[in-house]
């Protein structure tokens, strides 16, 4: 059992059949002793497995820090994002709420709803933000979605050499719970990482090597590694914008 408990994030958008899913991997993965807790979005319509969720409670967040106690019990936690929402808001304020807590980033989940994104291709802007903070794919939805599509979308993924996992959903369940919850970070970015990377500027603002040598006394600066969904135009827009979901959720 880890020392610290372990928080889960679980990315998609709303309908996906996130709370599904959520069902299967709870009876599937955890162990005697493992006491679980799921915290899901206050904004997320009622579903019918939310009666077989443990330790179920709302959180609310103001867009700038994430409003919820973990449960001081438990050893698990799934933290379920607002699925009508853009989730790299979500997901900023997400590492100072589960430090917060003296938790650790379990893993981090993305539900894909793949009619969704094969009825909506712009969507799938969306779910390249989710894709790279997330560990495990979970593909949902796929009723009446052709193979070849299926195929196509995760091979637009492996193709920037993604390094998370791609699983197949059948009704609510997937092949391995335990390989899906296994906490083994998987994902691209390195926003969650304990320990980050540095980056090192010289006078003129350029990017240079640590152990790059400088001119006389010239200055470096050094600064956190920021994740490229985070980085803020000067008046404070992303620099890499996503689609709205809740457009595409509503057509």
């Amino acid at each position: 059992m880890a020392e610290k408990p372990l928080v889960y994030l679980i990315l998609g958008a709303a309908g996906s059949g996130r709370r599904e899913v959520l069902v299967d991997l709870i009876d599937g993965a955890l162990e005697p002793g493992d006491r679980a807790a799921v915290l899901l979005a206050a904004s997320e319509a009622p579903s019918e497995f939310d009666a077989k969720l443990p330790g179920l409670a709302r959180w609310n967040w103001t867009g700038e820090t994430i409003e919820a106690i973990r449960p001081a019990d438990a050893t698990h936690v799934f933290l379920i994002a607002e699925g009508r929402s853009n989730p790299v808001d979500q997901l900023e304020v997400a590492k100072p709420w589960i430090e917060a807590q003296g938790a650790e980033l379990g893993r981090v989940l993305c539900v894909v709803n793949c009619q969704l994104v094969e009825r909506h291709p712009p969507v799938r802007a969306w779910f390249d933000a989710c894709v790279h903070f997330t560990d495990v794919v979970l593909l949902n939805r796929r009723e009446g979605v052709p193979n070849k599509w299926l195929s196509d979308f995760q091979a637009h993924f492996k193709a920037q050499f993604m390094p998370c996992l791609f699983e197949f959903v059948k009704a609510g369940c997937v092949k391995n719970p335990a390989l899906v919850l296994e906490p083994q970070a998987r994902r691209m970015s390195h926003a969650f990482d304990e320990e980050m990377d540095w980056v090192f500027t010289n006078a003129e603002g350029d990017e240079i090597e640590e152990d790059e040598e400088t001119e006389g006394d010239e200055e470096v600066e050094a600064a956190p590694e920021e994740d490229p969904f985070f980085a803020r135009l000067n008046g404070g827009r992303r620099v890499k914008e996503i689609p709205d979901i809740a457009k595409y959720l509503d057509a």
